[in-house]
């Protein structure tokens, strides 16, 4: 039994970094409610952990490799507590907006090591075991988000959210100590300061124009502003990679198709099957009436089909150009969305959403296991740490910009289903925050306009969902290749059908070195 140790100390803080990813979806009317905040507001509160985490994890993995895989992963768990206290005991929306950033940030330290943890405490049969459990465990996390967050939410209070992670973050540190041995790449790539800057800086300053256009519009000065720093951001992020002798994201990567278009996907899967949830719940609680373990419980069906299919890919996809089960995943999730938008209307209720969730996430289960295979069996196995990072960074990107980019047009429809009922201006922002139920409670016949808007509003981010998700689907078909070039260049390399190879962190197959 000592000897899945590591596994359970590495399994113990993906799983709680992985959750608190969609742990707060049903617990936003609440939190609206007791810090008084908004809907610009609760987008960040959601956001900036997905950011943080996106924007840091290629940083994290470059420092891990330099001072210690463990020592970072320690790290990490001890911000991620402190943070997570400070959020639980957060007094304003800024403070926890704050403290959710600094919480993604040890998210990103603990998620860049896991992999090569794991890589460097098992060998042969016992790794593949171990990445099949990691792999099931971050899974279960997803699947269990709002089912949690619902129970502490409507038990204990949202604050229960955050305070529920210190007693795991504990153990996670005792197993760790006790068990995992310190491990170290013998040639790192050093710390790319000025790209993650660049980086974090463009990423953190788009998704705040997206935000800060649904409140002032396009045009706005704001949204023109840090539209621009955006830009600039970005252009020197590409610019510092270029000339870096060590650069964090090698961009000579991208002249490979099948990596160009796996990446785009990665982007493009998250905002087409999981960024409008947060939305949902809204609707949820709101006009639904349900608590908020009823509203995890609609939302179930997704990430149980998420779990289910990507469980049984690696065996029936076996063999299979990896383009199919890549664009066809985005092909489901974005029907699914489009589903749930046709389905959707003021009398059919929540029951209307279950056919697409359901689709939805078997899409998402059958193109997370292919990309990851994918992308590692498009590279040369020294860049293959670097090319899990990247995916890695990819999805939690296209999380935090789906999330604002389907704010602004949820917004723009609540706006859109409340014309005509003669409702004071900010009546949608109201809406938004989660103050439906007290509108219920106090203006007479408010029931039938709120629920046209709910509607509307999540019409339009369905429609949006779905079209990303078949955007994704073509670009999967006319970049990703049958075999990756680097594959089959190396003849005999690892197919991306077959697993790509175990996964690991290419320095960790070729003269890792361990500390005990």
């Amino acid at each position: 039994m000592r000897r899945w140790l590591p596994l359970a100390a590495v399994c113990l803080g993906a799983f709680m970094l992985l959750i608190d990813v969609t742990i707060l979806t049903v617990a936003l009317p609440d939190m609206a409610a007791g810090m008084d905040t908004g809907f610009a507001g609760l987008q960040w509160v959601m956001d900036v952990y997905a950011l943080a985490l996106a924007a840091l994890l290629l940083g994290a993995g470059s420092l891990a490799d330099r001072i210690g895989r463990r020592a970072v992963y320690l790290g990490g768990l001890v911000l991620f507590a402190a943070s997570s206290l400070a959020c639980g005991l957060a007094s304003g929306p800024g403070m926890l907006i704050a403290f959710r950033a600094v919480q993604g940030t040890g998210a990103a330290a603990m998620f860049a090591t896991t992999m090569a943890l794991i890589g460097s405490a098992y060998q042969g049969r016992e790794r593949g075991i171990a990445f099949g459990v990691w792999g099931a465990v971050n899974g279960a996390a997803a699947a269990a988000g709002p089912i949690i967050g619902g129970l502490l939410t409507e038990h204990f209070g949202w604050r229960w959210i955050f305070f529920i992670n210190l007693p795991v973050c504990a153990l996670a540190v005792y197993v760790t100590l006790k068990a995992v041995a310190e491990s170290r790449a013998p040639q790192s790539r050093g710390l790319d300061l000025p790209g993650t800057a660049c980086f974090t800086t463009g990423a953190g300053a788009v998704t705040y124009a997206l935000i800060r256009a649904g409140e002032s519009g396009w045009t706005a000065p704001a949204t023109l502003a840090l539209s621009g720093l955006g830009a600039a951001a970005f252009a020197a992020f590409v610019a510092v990679e270029l000339r870096s002798d060590r650069p964090m994201l090698d961009l000579s990567l991208f002249r490979d198709r099948t990596f160009t278009g796996v990446m785009v996907a990665a982007l493009l899967l998250s905002g087409a099957a999981f960024s409008y949830l947060m939305y949902v719940s809204l609707w949820l609680q709101s006009v639904e009436g349900l608590s908020p373990v009823g509203a995890g419980l609609v939302l179930v069906p997704l990430s149980a089909a998420a779990f289910l299919v990507s469980a049984a890919a690696g065996r029936l996809l076996h063999g299979v150009p990896p383009r199919w089960p890549i664009g066809g995943g985005l092909l489901l999730a974005g029907a699914g969305a489009l589903l749930q938008s046709r389905l959707l209307d003021t009398a059919g209720g929540w029951p209307a959403l279950i056919p697409g969730l359901v689709l939805t996430g078997a899409g998402a289960g059958a193109a997370v296991p292919a990309m990851a295979a994918t992308v590692l069996g498009s590279v040369a196995p020294d860049r293959t740490g670097m090319a899990g990072g990247a995916l890695n960074t990819a999805r939690q990107l296209g999380m935090a910009l789906g999330i604002a980019v389907l704010g602004v047009l949820f917004h723009a429809g609540l706006a859109d289903g409340l014309a005509g009922s003669g409702q004071p201006e900010g009546t949608a922002a109201a809406l938004a925050s989660g103050e439906a139920g007290r509108l219920l409670d106090t203006v007479p016949g408010a029931r039938t306009w709120i629920a046209e808007a709910f509607a509307t509003g999540l019409r339009e981010a369905f429609t949006a969902s779905g079209l990303i998700g078949l955007s994704g689907a073509v670009v999967v078909v006319l970049l990703v290749r049958a075999r990756p070039a680097a594959a089959a260049a190396a003849g005999g390399g690892a197919d991306p059908a077959d697993g790509a190879g175990d996964g690991v962190p290419g320095s960790q197959r070729d003269g890792e070195r361990t500390v005990r």
